[in-house]
């Protein structure tokens, strides 16, 4: 068990990634590649990339020679270049120091491109630097559209959970669909290796990956937000496919009734136009227009002895899909 400590601060910086990472995605597709896995699924998906690996790729089993990435690979910018740009910027005593150490346990002697690195030899750099290249346009980016319609769909149920039921329900995993966790007071109990974490003011980043099905991830780097990745993928291997219907996506994100609703407010309606057009009773629509409306999807005011609902800004936006650049068609 992860017991992860928070102070009041803490718990006012909580974030959720706002685009996926291309070299955290990454990781995690090569973890789960690295591990026994019972899945006849992901076992043909992993013998079909091992296929198609090239050369290129080979020095990251040097990098990682026990299943154990060193902790300056992780890193979790935006776009590729920057990912690149941010594992070739780390310090040079914590290159050397997590080399040492995943390498401590192994009994082969390292490679000699990776004692380069250790003495940050440009030449060191530039192989690794073509290898984590070479291994995200082979194994994520056929899929790299998926996972950026996948991690929107994520980042808004986790700003619709926290709007509804508040941040401690976004933290048991009610956000993300992962239901790993619990709050008890101050401390964020994850499933995990068995280890006590202290914030102390630095908040905590939460990620979704969808290459990984296992137990949450933990990447805590000094003067850096704890960064907590959580498995969220459909728990099968990622293939290229085409984007989901409007309906679709809004409804893997609220439910079939809440999205039908929110769909049918182009304009005003009345709780009972709306049970009359989703044929359910009125109590049951008046139950999920107060969800809409605890979210800010939707308003609702009276005129008369009627009830109208409209569309928020942001509900609109949600149709859209525009809120916080989500790419809902």
């Amino acid at each position: 068990m992860i017991r992860i400590h928070f102070t009041a601060a803490d718990f006012a910086r909580v974030r959720f990634a706002l685009r996926p990472s291309p070299l955290a995605e990454l990781n995690t597709a090569l973890m789960t590649m690295s591990r026994p896995d019972g899945q006849p699924l992901f076992g043909r998906w992993r013998q079909r990339v091992l296929r198609s690996l090239p050369a290129a790729v080979g020095p990251l089993r040097d990098l990682v020679p026990a299943g154990e990435a060193p902790r300056f690979i992780d890193v979790f910018s935006e776009t590729l270049d920057e990912g690149l740009n941010a594992v070739r910027a780390s310090r040079p005593e914590l290159v050397r120091s997590e080399i040492e150490r995943v390498h401590a346990a192994h009994p082969a002697p390292a490679p000699p491109w990776i004692r380069d690195l250790r003495r940050s030899d440009p030449a060191a750099w530039r192989v690794l630097r073509r290898a984590q290249h070479s291994a995200f346009e082979t194994i994520v980016r056929p899929v790299w559209d998926l996972v950026q319609d996948l991690h929107h769909t994520e980042f808004t149920r986790h700003a619709l959970t926290v709007a509804e039921h508040g941040i401690g329900a976004a933290l048991t995993g009610a956000g993300t669909g992962t239901g790993t966790g619990r709050v008890r007071e101050d401390v964020w109990e994850i499933e995990g290796p068995e280890q006590d974490i202290h914030l102390r003011g630095r908040g905590v980043l939460l990620r979704p990956t969808f290459h990984w099905t296992g137990h949450p991830l933990v990447s805590d780097l000094p003067d850096h937000p704890l960064v907590v990745t959580l498995p969220a993928g459909p728990g099968l291997p990622l293939t290229p496919a085409g984007p989901p219907t409007a309906r679709t996506a809004l409804a893997s994100v609220l439910g079939h009734t809440r999205a039908d609703i929110l769909l049918l407010l182009t304009r005003a309606h009345t709780t009972t136009a709306l049970a009359h057009h989703l044929r359910l009773s009125a109590p049951t629509v008046s139950t999920h227009t107060a969800a809409l409306r605890a979210a800010g999807l939707i308003t609702t005011t009276r005129t008369g002895r009627a009830v109208l609902h409209r569309r928020t800004a942001l509900g609109s936006l949600l149709v859209r899909g525009r809120t916080y650049g989500l790419h809902l068609p």
